[in-house]
């Protein structure tokens, strides 16, 4: 069966080195429905496989073909040198490109540096790999400069690393083919980029159904008071101004009663003149 849109995925690849599991668990919380598919590739291999959609999108390593690969660079590797346990560069906490001039510094074919020419003695010749780099390394063939990430995934008891402080670095970016900014790729942009759930950023919200959007208009107008009339209370208002209004007719005819009784009284209080 074919993807379709009844049925859809996500296809994310990412190069050796590069852990995408923080944001698999995040996707598969919030798109249960849709699976999501990991390819590992080759770094040289990553832009092909994007350009030729047997991916969505990728963790890949920079550099990659901006004319049509969008990127979001996500972080740089710290880059160190892995050597022998034993070896003399181990007795420092990290080290400069100048302490291994006089080394033999391994240059793997998938290199991913960018540097033309190593630090130190080239070796006799390349390795293929940097997993065959790490076994010459192993046999005291020489030393290798790698992105700290290769150097763990890479690891052996025998084998260390120290920071090389002022030697290329290797950044990682999450990549996708421009002309296919689908909606499963806003949302792993969204997921890698820390959006909520209830973010809208990049994509179109679903629009509530014309039923359920008229009974919500209802009930809002039912909340809703009429113009010019205050609530203060649940007391109905036209009883309570209508008791105010006999109230206060009662309270002003007996102050206009007690007014005319004070004025008769005064009259009859007043003495009349003998003739």
């Amino acid at each position: 069966m074919t993807d379709s849109a009844d049925s859809p995925s996500f296809r994310l690849a990412y190069v050796p080195g590069v852990t995408p599991a923080k944001w698999v668990r995040v996707w598969e919380q919030r798109s249960p429905d849709v699976p999501l598919t990991l390819v590992q590739v080759e770094p040289a291999e990553a832009s092909d496989v994007l350009r030729d959609g047997r991916a969505d999108a990728g963790l890949v390593r920079l550099p990659v073909d901006r004319t049509v690969l969008s990127a979001i660079p996500l972080y740089t590797e710290t880059t160190v040198a892995v050597v022998p346990k034993d070896h003399v560069i181990t007795a420092a906490e990290e080290i400069t490109l100048d302490d291994l001039a006089d080394e033999v510094v391994l240059h793997p074919l998938d290199d991913v540096l960018g540097w033309e020419r190593p630090p130190g003695e080239p070796a006799f010749e390349r390795p293929a790999t940097t997993a065959d780099a790490i076994e010459l390394v192993a046999a005291n063939i020489g030393v290798l400069v790698v992105p700290q990430s290769l150097a763990r995934l890479h690891h052996r008891r025998d084998l260390t690393y120290r920071p090389v402080t002022d030697a290329p670095q290797s950044s990682v970016a999450l990549s996708w083919p421009e002309d296919a900014t689908t909606d499963l790729v806003e949302d792993f942009i969204g997921i890698v980029r820390g959006r909520t759930v209830n973010s809208t950023r990049g994509r179109t919200r679903p629009q509530p159904e014309k039923g359920a959007e008229k009974g919500a208009e209802q009930g809002t107008a039912r909340r809703k008071p009429a113009a010019g009339s205050r609530t203060t209370g649940t007391t109905p208002q036209g009883a309570r101004s209508g008791g105010a209004r006999s109230g206060a007719a009662k309270s002003g005819g007996a102050r206009g009663a007690a007014a005319k009784g004070g004025a008769k009284g005064a009259r009859r209080g007043k003495p009349r003149r003998r003739s």
